[in-house]
């Protein structure tokens, strides 16, 4: 009766790198008990393997290296030179994956561990803070990572898995994220204080049809929501300068340099004067996004509830 002999997983001199940590990898950590203990049999009870189990897989990581790692006495055994290269090498990697894995154990912990926490430039200075405080009073261990962005490049970090969670606008719409509405931001019409439109509270957009406006790059949010709304009221903006931030803008605007819609400033800004845009409905929706069928951490399952229970009433008053 003939016996099929199952054939063990070997390194050829073709063999790829990712060939090479695959085979290799599971016999490290074996490889660095035998050479601490310079004993098979303590090594195998140390580390609660068969001590057969543990002879042939040294034989085995011998004969895929092609050198010998070991000179042996009976079941003791010492390291040869090239076993004591190889061991320092082992050691760092065994050392690496060791912290790797508690750096992610920490991350994951419901008391300390991390949030990667996305959003928009123009909530750094007043929204995100709030929220962070009012959250720790509850957890006031948990960690952010924080990330201030514009909406499309939060939208990849997402899907990269660098970002947890991210606050943008306009809500996205994509098959492979989940987002929902959180509140709502009212848009007004900045102009600088000696402007024709300064003495007014209240204007239709159409009326700034000539106006020469300074607005954020194309890909930001609030770029697309501009644009859509000066093509609801009839007109096609004159965009004179375009920026990153929307505080900048308010300088430019300040400056004479055209005028801007912008949600509304943590601190007033002296030299502007901002005005309510009566028509087409000027305003922004606020959602929080996440990536779908990603597993939370216990920290980013508690701070995305905390998110959804602030639903409108996320921004300050």
């Amino acid at each position: 009766m003939m016996h099929q002999q199952r054939s063990e997983p070997h390194l050829s001199p073709s063999s790829d790198t990712e060939d090479i940590v695959a085979i290799l990898a599971p016999r490290l950590a074996y490889f660095a008990g035998v050479a601490r203990t310079e004993h098979v049999t303590r090594a195998a009870q140390e580390m609660q393997v068969p001590q057969s189990t543990l002879s042939r897989a040294m034989v085995r990581l011998e004969h895929d290296l092609g050198v010998d790692l070991f000179a042996r006495r009976g079941r003791t055994v010492s390291l040869t030179p090239a076993g004591r290269t190889f061991l320092s090498s082992v050691e760092r990697a065994l050392a690496e994956i060791e912290r790797a894995a508690d750096e992610v154990r920490a991350d994951a912990d419901p008391a300390t561990g991390k949030v990667a926490f996305g959003f928009l430039h123009t909530m750094g200075s007043e929204t995100v803070p709030g929220l962070i405080r009012a959250f720790r009073a509850d957890h006031p261990r948990v960690r952010f990572s924080l990330v201030q962005n514009y909406g499309e490049a939060m939208i990849e970090r997402l899907r990269s898995g660098e970002l947890d969670l991210c606050l943008t606008s306009p809500v996205p719409d994509a098959p492979d994220l989940v987002a929902r509405r959180l509140d709502e931001q009212k848009l007004r019409l900045v102009v600088p204080a000696d402007h024709r439109l300064a003495s007014r509270r209240r204007i239709r957009l159409a009326e700034a049809a000539d106006e020469t406006f300074v607005t954020l790059e194309p890909g930001y949010g609030l770029r697309r929501i501009t644009d859509d709304l000066c093509q609801q009221a009839g007109f096609r903006p004159r965009v004179a300068f375009e920026g990153e931030e929307a505080e900048t803008l308010r300088g430019l605007v300040a400056a004479g340099l055209g005028v801007a819609l912008l949600p509304p400033p943590a601190v007033p800004r002296p030299g502007v004067v901002e005005l309510t845009v009566t028509s087409p409905r000027a305003a922004r929706e606020i959602g929080v996004a996440w990536l779908d069928g990603h597993p939370d951490t216990p920290p980013v399952a508690a701070f995305k509830r905390f998110l959804l229970s602030r639903r409108g009433n996320l921004l300050p008053n």
